[in-house]
Order: C-alpha cells, then structure tokens, then sequence
C-alpha cells in the first residue's frame, strides 16, 4: 500500500519553504510603498500553516520513501507548490483568473517563461520579483530532481547518471539533502555573478536580481515587456547568452570542477554536443536573418545567438521578433524548442544527452548494416551502453512528440489556429516560453487564450518539466496495485 506520510512531510517542508519565500516580495512592495505586501503577507501565513501542519502531522512517522512514493511525491510537489503559488498573482491588483494565476505559477516554477501578464513595465515590483523568484526556485528543484531523483526512477534514460546519485532508494532523502548543499552553492554563486554583470552592464539593482534569477534557472520571465530588447544593450546580451549556456550545463560537473577536475566540464560528451548543436543553428538562424534583414552582420549574429541560446536553453528571452524572419528560421527555432539543454541542468526539452544516445543507436545500426560480420559498441562517455538505456531513450522519445501531438490536436479542438497550437504545445512541453505567430510569438503574450487552452498548457508545461514518464506512470493502473 502506498505510504503518503513521507509524501506529506516532504511536502510540508517544502510549503513552509514557498511561505518563507513569499515573504521577499513583501518586502519589496514595501520598499516600493505599494500596498501589495499584504497580499503576499496573507498568502505566505498560509501556506507556512498549511505546510507546518503536514509536517507535524508525519514527522514522527517510521515512513520510508520508496519508488512509488517517489514518483508521486515529484508529481505533487509542483502541482501542489503551483496552486500556492498562485495566490498572489490571483489576490494582487492584476486581478488574475484562477487559470491565469495558476497558469503563471505553473509556468514560473517549471522555468517555462510564458505568461498571461500584459503590462508587466507597470506591475507591482512584488509581483515582478515574485514571478523571477519562483523560476529560481523551480530551477534549482529541477537540478536537485535531475540529479537525485530521475536517475533512481530510471526516467528516460536517465540511469546513466545513477553513479552520481545514489544506488537506493531508501537513501534518496538524505542523499538528496547532502547533494543539494553543493548545487545550491554553485546555483547561488552563478546568480550573483550574473547579477552583478548585469548591474555594470547598465540595469539597474532590482532589474540585475530579477534578470539573473531567471537567467540562471533558464526561465526567461522579465520584467519588461519587451523583455531583453527593452535594454537595447549588446552588452546586456552577451552577458545573458554566457549565463543562460552557464545554466544548461550539467552542474555537477560544476562540483567536479570545485573538486579539483577543470576539465571535467570540456571532456563530457554532452558539453560537447550541445555547443556543437547550438553554434551550429545559431549559424543558420543568422544566414537566415540576413535574407530578411538589412543588418550589419555582426549584429545579426549577435541577434541569432542570442535568440537561439534561448530558445534552445529554454529560457525564452527575446531581443527581436524573430518570426519575421522568414520560414526557414520558424522552423530551425522550432527544431531548438525540443533540443534543449544538458541533464543535470536548469534547461529543459529532449536533453541533448539522449539526442547524443540516438544518434549513436543509428550510428551502430548502420555500421551493422554495413559490417554484417563486425562488433560495434555503443558508447557514452567513453563507457559501454547498455540496451535497456536505449530503449528507455526510444520510449522517451516516443512519448515526449506522442504528448506533443496530443496536445496540438486539443488545443486545435478548442479552436486556436495551427501555428498557435502548434508552437504553444512545443513550447509547453519543451518549457521554452514564446511560441510562433502573432498571438504567443516573441511579441505576445498567452493572456488572449481560452481558459481550457491555459489549463492545458500549464498540463504541458508539468509533463515536460517532469520527463514525461513520471507524470503518466501515475495514470498506469498496474502502479497503484501493490
């Protein structure tokens, strides 16, 4: 029988954690003299009550976290941190829908980058450091996750990396704690160091923090409407372009480099690959760019990096409407939108270490082919790849562009037009943020969407973040029967 005790005191800890949180905003509502804080105030009591009181409730339980409450701890935990975190958004003055609210906490704490919020150069400042605050907490729970939980569940291929995690389950709490106390340094070390690069680059405090944070976590909520491009800063951009691919690189090769390994980082496999695939369309996005616009070439390069690297981070910054620049480009930033970045990272979509694994599988198919005779192994990393990683990547795929087309298909259903459906449920699922068009495009916003079509996507977003698997195992009837 399943066991929701140490479910519920995981939970508990990490609402009192989110109530705390709250407490930020409130203080910057104050410094700014607007009468927000008390909405953040209200909801953070809240919250703080509702998760001590789980935490009461189970502490004293002999509970062990085993596979089944694992999967469905990693579930609960970001629906349930999502509807909290929505009460500002639906109590301060913007005045949010309940699909609203939930859709901009859902898309804040998955790092997607979308939102429903138009006007945000006169938001509340609490709100605007609420929404950075939430993707950079999402952010580091999705590393935490990435490294101490997916690869015990053996999610998508992602036992590859269980050396560096953990052997059993019985020690994923301690073991996660222990883990995070060195991510969580390195994660803190980066937003400060982008935030100070952003604040000598010309933004001002506020501005830096915010930006950083959601640099840093891939998650590409800003303070602005125009976003990135509201600086009209090169500086400003090359600076996001290091932090957003600081961020999509596997951070405990960050550790390993503390630890005395430098070049552990240049010698991953997935590094490689991932700079590779980046430079590779950036370069056809800025040919691309050149056949629609009349720009100097260096700052179309400039431009096509910049876009790209988001896009392809997940962060999903904008300096340009890069829609306007013809089919071609649609489709490469399409192409960048599922890639995504490294396991192990803040970065989302397919992971460019599973593209690394197929593109090995056709590699030794077609030598086999070839050789009949021959013996070719797959490897990784210099290591042996085992078949049942394989198939667990193949069967990744397949579900992730399965989700993919059921999701276009019902948001077409609900009526919105082919490239808005489309691109809405790529960016979703791939948690990237602007899709394509003039509704959700770079220069849009998600706000003239449906109700049903935001529950959907925000559905999406929570599929994609999680590698897919561990959100639909819980629909298996076989997992819940002991």
């Amino acid at each position: 029988m399943l066991d929701f005790r140490p479910i519920f005191l995981v939970m508990g800890v990490f609402l009192a954690t989110l109530g705390c949180a709250m407490l930020v905003p409130a203080l910057v509502d104050i410094a700014h003299d607007n009468d927000d804080w008390i909405v953040f105030v209200a909801a953070g009591l809240i919250t703080v009550f509702i998760g001590v009181t789980m935490w009461v409730t189970c502490r004293g339980a002999d509970a062990r976290l085993g596979l089944r409450e694992a999967f469905v701890l990693t579930t609960s935990v970001w629906i349930v941190a999502a509807a909290f975190g929505a009460l500002p958004f639906a109590w301060s003055r913007l005045d949010l829908s309940h699909a609203d609210a939930f859709f901009e906490a859902m898309s804040g704490l998955t790092t997607t980058g979308s939102t429903v919020i138009v006007g945000l150069d006169h938001a509340p400042p609490g709100i605007l450091f609420w929404r950075a605050l939430l993707q950079w907490i999402g952010g580091l729970g999705i590393v935490v996750m990435a490294v101490a939980v997916l690869p015990m569940l053996q999610v998508g291929g992602m036992q590859l990396f269980r050396a560096e995690a953990f052997d059993t389950p019985d020690k994923i709490l301690p073991r996660a704690t222990q883990i995070s106390g060195s991510l969580t340094g390195i994660y803190i070390a980066l937003t400060a160091a982008c935030a100070i690069a952003y604040g000598l680059a010309g933004m001002n405090l506020l501005d830096a923090i915010m930006h950083a944070m959601t640099t840093v976590a891939t998650g590409g909520f800003s303070s602005k409407d125009a976003s990135i491009g509201y600086f009209a800063s090169p500086a400003i951009e090359w600076i996001s372009v290091g932090f957003m691919i600081a961020g999509s690189l596997p951070f405990l090769l960050y550790v390993r480099a503390v630890q005395g390994h430098p070049l552990a980082m240049i010698r991953d496999e997935q590094v490689r690959a991932f700079f590779a695939i980046l430079l590779t369309l950036a370069v056809l996005a800025w040919l691309s760019e050149g056949q629609q616009m009349d720009y100097p070439s260096a700052t179309r390069f400039r431009e096509a990096l910049f876009n790209m690297t988001s896009i392809m981070t997940g962060t999903g910054y904008a300096s340009v409407d890069y829609g306007l620049w013809g089919p071609l480009a649609a489709g490469l930033f399409l192409t960048a939108t599922f890639i995504g970045g490294c396991s192990g990272s803040t970065s989302c979509g397919i992971k460019v270490f599973r593209v690394v694994v197929l593109f090995e599988n056709i590699r030794q198919h077609a030598r086999r082919i070839t050789y009949p005779s021959g013996v070719f192994v797959k490897r990784y990393n210099g290591r042996p790849l085992t078949d049942n990683v394989s198939a667990a990547v193949l069967s990744f795929l397949f579900l992730f562009l399965a989700c993919f087309v059921v999701l276009s298909v019902a948001l077409s259903l609900i009526g919105l037009d082919t490239i808005t459906a489309v691109s809405g449920a790529a960016t979703a699922i791939s948690n990237v943020g602007p899709g394509l068009g003039p509704i959700i495009g770079p220069a849009g916003t998600f706000a003239p969407l449906p109700d049903a079509a935001k529950w959907l996507l925000a559905a999406g977003m929570l599929v994609g973040r999680l590698e897919v698997f561990t959100v639909l195992i819980l629909f298996v009837p076989a997992f819940w029967r002991r």
